[in-house]
């Protein structure tokens, strides 16, 4: 293993540990409160914070484990159901973002899989104040084309994510904040793949990627 390729799982590392740590830090929180009340009222408060926090942190273990890992348990070839399922998860039920879904009922390859994972969590990420978020997928000629799109009445794509997606950003300069677009890039690229990112707009993300199964 190149010293790039520890770096880059040691920067993951990261990634998913400051993802968690706001969900896990709640599961803390809930206990120490549940531990010295005795309102009934109160406790039942705790436990619904007690139950929220673990299902988040379950949901985004299972989606960082198919997006980032080996994802054992996987066979090579994955049902979009499953990558549906991982994203409505992430968005909640809260009603901010709607999701939209374009992908054949037939399996996937795991690359192309974990590609749409992460260019989701990217397009998600970058609706911050809500809005739709359009997930597809289909075999083309060249390969199978993933196309995200995310619309709302704001934009926020982080220009160090921008850079790692459209390959600009040197492997040294990456953090554990781009990580993830990098690696993204690089699953598209391998095999003669390609992954592209529209311009900046304060509206609306496409995000694409061909990927060489």
């Amino acid at each position: 293993m190149s010293n790039t390729e520890v770096d880059l799982a040691s920067l993951l590392c990261s990634k998913i540990c400051h993802d968690l740590l706001s969900p896990i830090g709640a599961l803390n929180n809930g206990l120490e409160l549940l531990e010295g009340e005795a309102d009934p009222v109160m406790r039942d408060r705790c436990m619904d914070l007690l139950a929220d926090s673990a299902r988040i942190s379950a949901d985004k273990l299972k989606y960082f484990r198919l997006a980032f890992g080996a994802a054992g348990g996987f066979d090579e070839n994955v049902d979009p159901a499953e990558a549906r399922q991982l994203i409505e998860s992430l968005i909640g039920d809260s009603g901010k973002i709607t999701l939209g879904w374009a992908l054949p009922g037939e399996t996937l390859p795991k690359k192309a899989i974990k590609i749409l994972l992460n260019l989701a969590l990217i397009a998600k990420e970058s609706l911050v104040r809500g809005g739709r978020l359009d997930v597809g997928a289909e075999q083309g000629d060249l390969g199978i084309e993933v196309v995200i799109r995310a619309a709302g009445t704001k934009i926020a794509l982080d220009d160090g994510i921008r850079t790692a997606l459209d390959g600009t950003i040197a492997p040294v300069d990456l953090s554990a904040r781009t990580a993830a677009a990098w690696m993204t890039r690089e699953l598209a690229l391998k095999n003669g793949g390609d992954l592209r990112v529209s311009p900046a707009s304060t509206t609306e993300l496409l995000l694409g990627a061909i990927v060489i199964a």
